[in-house]
């Protein structure tokens, strides 16, 4: 059994939904799928079988699926590999070594790096997921970054209720479960797990663990005054 805690919580490997679900075979931590990634993205072959690629820039062993389309000012540097139907879009950044399932969006600025993404994951605009893993239909809002490196460049560190799992790496972003909503500008910080159906509102700052079908909600206080310049102009006319 994979720990912390179990794949059930997080993704279902049957058909169709995991790119390479013997990825978590044989692993003893969850985290311990992305130092696998390259293993597995290494067997990338250069076949471009897309739809339409033209005016993308393909560096090294980038294989890309039939029907997907490449738009132009993609970048892709390998080695990558890249399902069916997926839409990688004109400014889309994606850094080897990847895995990108069927039927993926990676939209205008966002960036993938080191990362394993399921199918019909999508993570539309102005995203960064480094060093992650993202579940079957699961979606990133626009601006929504997730952090893999902690500020004092320590191991990260992962919080499963009263326990802490020293991952010992320097990099790791998130674990995102199946149809997992996160709403846009949130930050995912170093070492967070979000279980499967979790949502996340707009602008919350995320860490740790959290079980299947949470919601995450950030409380703020809005508070309205007026302009110095018409207070002073209205206290003006009241002397009058």
């Amino acid at each position: 059994m994979v720990k912390p805690i179990g794949l059930e919580e997080l993704f279902d490997l049957g058909p169709g939904k995991a790119p390479f679900p013997e990825i978590f075979t044989e692993v003893e931590y969850l985290w311990d799928v992305l130092g696998r990634i390259e293993g597995f993205a290494g067997r990338a072959r250069p076949v471009v079988l897309a739809k339409e690629v033209t005016g993308a820039f393909l560096f090294g062993a980038v294989e890309v699926g039939e029907g997907t389309v490449i738009e132009p000012g993609a970048v892709i540097q390998g080695p990558v590999i890249i399902g069916r139907e997926c839409q990688i879009r004109s400014g889309a950044y994606i850094r080897g070594p990847a895995i990108i399932g069927d039927r993926v969006v990676v939209g205008h600025a966002s960036e993938v790096k080191n990362s394993l993404i399921h199918n019909e994951a999508e993570i539309p605009h102005f995203a960064y997921v480094g060093d992650s893993i993202l579940g079957w239909r699961s979606h990133l809002g626009a601006g929504v970054k997730i952090s893999n490196l902690k500020v004092t460049r320590e191991p990260v560190t992962v919080r499963i209720t009263d326990q802490v799992y020293n991952t010992g790496l320097r990099k790791f972003g998130a674990i995102v479960g199946d149809e997992v909503e996160i709403g846009c500008n949130a930050v995912l910080n170093p070492g967070t797990i979000l279980g499967r159906r979790s949502l996340a509102y707009a602008l919350t700052s995320l860490s740790g663990y959290y079980p299947p079908e949470s919601v995450i909600k950030l409380r703020q206080r809005v508070e309205v005054v007026e302009r110095r310049e018409k207070k002073k102009k209205k206290e003006k006319e009241g002397s009058i």
